[in-house]
């Protein structure tokens, strides 16, 4: 009898909280999403790295991008592990990598596909862990998870995520054109709002933050106060 009290409890106890950042590409979610983890001793999701890696696998592979089954198969069975910010794909470093444009573009596209994100939710999910979880991505509040206990939309304005984006690559030593970062941006935006799977969007229970004139401080503290109000909630 005791056993069967136990079990009930144990499903009882509510699942980890989440916060879940969404928003387009160079919006700056990722560093917040980051500094509010860290801030609350939460663990961290950066959901592109997970497409960004699966990626450079179907790169390496030299499969066709529009072969929706194959990336499947690579999103279904890659070997990929996270630490922080630095990312393995069997077993080698591919922390910068992921980062290059050309990967950007490509994850960009095989994002796009049905497949590849149903592959990628439940490894995505498993994130969820106490004390808590602060995801970034498209659609973590939308989709993977619908019941995050704060949603937040960050965004701003493309001139200034290109100009972000620009600052990101010449630091990294990396080539970088503003006026193709602003032209890349937009068609991204565009790609990711428009598609059928998942697509970017704000939910209307999420709350917006432009951060185009907002330190990364800002916004941080922000989301704070925002987790705060929301965890008083009854």
């Amino acid at each position: 009898m005791q056993g069967l009290d136990t079990a009930s409890r144990s499903h009882s106890v509510p699942p980890a909280p989440v916060i879940a950042i969404d928003g387009p590409s160079a919006s700056g979610k990722g560093t917040v999403a980051q500094g509010v983890a860290g801030a609350l001793g939460f663990h961290y999701l950066n959901s592109g790295a997970l497409y960004r890696t699966v990626a450079v696998a179907a790169t390496r592979a030299r499969l066709d991008l529009e072969n929706e089954l194959g990336l499947h198969d690579i999103a279904l069975n890659i070997n990929a592990k996270f630490y922080g910010d630095h990312v393995e794909l069997e077993g080698q470093d591919v922390t910068d990598a992921i980062r290059t444009e050309a990967i950007s573009e490509a994850a960009s596209r095989i994002a796009a596909f049905p497949k590849v994100r149903s592959a990628l939710l439940e490894r995505q999910r498993k994130f969820r862990r106490l004390p808590g979880l602060v995801a970034d991505g498209r659609d973590m509040g939308t989709v993977v998870f619908p019941d995050a206990a704060l949603k937040i939309f960050l965004t701003a304005s493309p001139e200034e995520r290109a100009a972000r984006r620009y600052k990101q690559l010449m630091e990294k030593g990396m080539s970088a054109n503003m006026a193709a970062l602003l032209q890349d941006i937009r068609a991204r935006d565009g790609r990711d709002s428009d598609r059928a799977a998942a697509p970017l969007q704000k939910s209307a229970d999420a709350i917006l933050i432009d951060t185009t004139r907002m330190s990364v401080a800002e916004a941080i503290a922000q989301v704070l106060a925002l987790y705060k109000q929301a965890s008083r909630a009854p």
